[in-house]
């Protein structure tokens, strides 16, 4: 490892709200801010941002990252980036500030990602010969004609390819919060929670959630589908983010870390979106000469439980070990923002608990894509 690798060497998040419940009235900024400001706290205020990164999909547009940058106080002078990579967004933010810090054009970068689905607002198609304007809903993942599924429905799709069943996926959501709820009581969310006025704890997870309760709910998405709004993520509120400095930096100040050993985002079709993170893992896992068997920590984002169970039955990879602590299924899945959550889990199962050396984070993207970020224990 060089002086020039890109390291980790703090990490937060808020709690991540459901949307429409205690935080259906803070923007973007309002998440976004209070993330930033903490993690200068934990700097320093001596260690002044050459760059802030953050990802957003659903938000009022304009440069999210640069209004929550001032709004956190800091200098006019530091530029900010907002990227959009759909649900990748906010580990795509995180990989763009390793950039950065590798190439040498940036000291400190601080990246990740924000979404606020209860404040995004409502656009409209403009009207046509005389007629009213109708709601435009999102944008497209992908082409038509190539196929462009909403995400329950490609779900649904990637449960049927894979032929994991409704059992199965419901067991997972079980442990999922069952994991959450036991990580929470045993303080381990703590060091990395920014509390808000209205939500200082994760709004979803359930304590006493059981297959026989998931087992009695409806398909949501398709007719005869296996997904429900039980083994499925939900719609969330929440913002995370990261510092990343040079090794060399890092060495120097004698601080602990994770160096962000290599990264990489791959394509597959958009009508099978949630298998993105395989062909990206598996590349990061040839190109390092490692197997799964080396990482100790494995982070996956649990949009659907069909969509991790089928990328860990791709990858000959034992469920048992993703999202140790509870994933999305639990905690929510704000969009932007949750590939930076991603990297604050490993952040705190890694560094602020001593954890294991290697660690992996992956997320799926709508349209088709997946991203990846493999990261070493370091000091």
């Amino acid at each position: 490892m060089n002086d020039s690798t890109p390291v980790i060497i703090a990490a937060r998040r808020t709690p991540i709200g459901t949307a429409g419940l205690a935080l259906k009235d803070v923007d973007t900024t309002g998440l976004a801010a209070p993330v930033l400001g903490r993690l200068h706290d934990d700097l320093g205020h001596d260690h002044t941002p050459d760059q802030v990164v953050l990802g957003n999909c659903v938000g009022a547009g304009g440069n999210v990252a640069r209004v929550a940058s001032l709004a956190a106080g800091f200098d006019v002078g530091v530029p900010a980036l907002t990227v959009d990579l759909q649900c990748g967004s906010g580990l795509a933010a995180i990989t763009t500030a390793a950039a950065f810090v590798r190439s040498g054009t940036a000291d400190l970068v601080l990246a990740g990602g924000v979404e606020s689905a209860s404040t995004a607002p409502w656009r409209m198609w403009p009207p046509a010969d005389g007629a009213a304007p109708q709601r435009y809903s999102r944008a497209p993942f992908a082409p038509a004609h190539i196929g462009d599924p909403e995400m329950g429905a490609a779900a649904d799709a990637v449960a049927a390819r894979w032929g994991i069943s409704r059992e199965r996926q419901d067991a997972y959501a079980v442990r999922s919060h069952s994991r959450a709820a036991a990580a929470r009581a045993a303080g381990r969310f703590d060091d990395e929670l920014v509390a808000l006025p209205r939500l200082d704890r994760d709004e979803r997870v359930r304590s006493t959630l059981s297959a026989t309760t998931l087992g009695r709910l409806p398909a949501a998405f398709t007719s005869g589908g296996t997904v429900t709004a039980g083994n499925a993520c939900g719609i969330n509120d929440g913002a995370a983010a990261v510092a990343v400095v040079s090794e060399g930096r890092r060495r120097a100040d004698g601080i602990p870390g994770l160096a962000c050993v290599d990264w990489e985002t791959m394509g597959v079709d958009p009508n099978l979106p949630g298998v993105g993170p395989v062909p990206a893992i598996r590349k990061l896992l040839r190109r390092n000469a490692i197997t799964l068997d080396d990482v100790g920590v494995i982070e996956v984002n649990e949009a659907f439980a069909a969509q991790v169970l089928a990328c860990c039955d791709e990858l000959a990879l034992d469920e048992e070990r993703v999202c140790v602590e509870g994933g999305a299924l639990a905690l929510g899945h704000p969009w932007g923002a949750s590939g930076a959550v991603l990297a604050v889990r490993l952040f705190s199962q890694m560094v602020r608990h001593d954890g294991p050396e290697l660690g992996l984070a992956a997320i799926a993207v709508g349209g088709g894509q997946g991203v990846a970020m493999l990261v070493r224990r370091v000091g």
